[in-house]
């Protein structure tokens, strides 16, 4: 649980690609603060969604799209340990992103998915448990180049540790939806 000051409704989820965390805003002052894998360079989007469904250790078929850059891939994995969306999945509206979890810790606070959000087992279990169908999802676009990431949200002012600046960035608006 952090400071995390917001006008957002309780239970609104608020993605920092820059920063890589996920906010579940509590209350006016706090939040839960996750660390977060994010989509790579060419795969970002920003905007709102809503978690449209949820999903315990959900089955994954890849995008088209996806599989026309990576042809190895397989066309189905059924949800288990070894499925790359983990232990729990939110879908974020239409889209084909998804909040999910990982069974690669070592990809959290990096830049490596195809524009999903991904989380530890443990931290999207957490948060799956928190979260309602029908919450609002606000995914921040990434810093401009050359533009220090470590901002706060628009409308939020968060305190930790670590040191954050002041935020220029506009508010998030719907997404130009890309295929993961």
């Amino acid at each position: 649980m952090v400071d995390y000051v917001s006008h957002q409704t309780p239970g609104t989820v608020v993605i920092d690609t820059g920063n890589t965390f996920l906010f579940l805003v509590l209350n006016d002052h706090q939040a839960m603060r996750y660390g977060i894998g994010v989509g790579r360079e060419g795969f970002t989007w920003s905007g709102e969604q809503t978690v449209a469904r949820k999903t315990e250790w959900p089955d994954w078929r890849p995008p088209a799209e996806m599989i026309s850059r990576q042809p190895y891939l397989p066309r189905f994995m059924a949800g288990g340990p070894g499925n790359p969306l983990g232990a729990r999945a939110m879908y974020l509206g239409e889209t084909e992103y998804r909040i999910h979890g990982t069974n690669k810790p070592d990809t959290i606070g990096k830049r490596v998915s195809s524009g999903c959000i991904r989380l530890t087992n443990e931290d999207v279990m957490d948060l799956y448990e928190r979260v309602k169908v029908g919450a609002k999802v606000i995914v921040l676009p990434p810093p401009a180049p050359n533009r220090p990431s470590r901002e706060a949200p628009p409308d939020a002012a968060f305190r930790s540790p670590d040191p954050v600046a002041p935020s220029n960035r506009p508010s998030a608006t719907n997404a130009q939806m890309q295929s993961s």
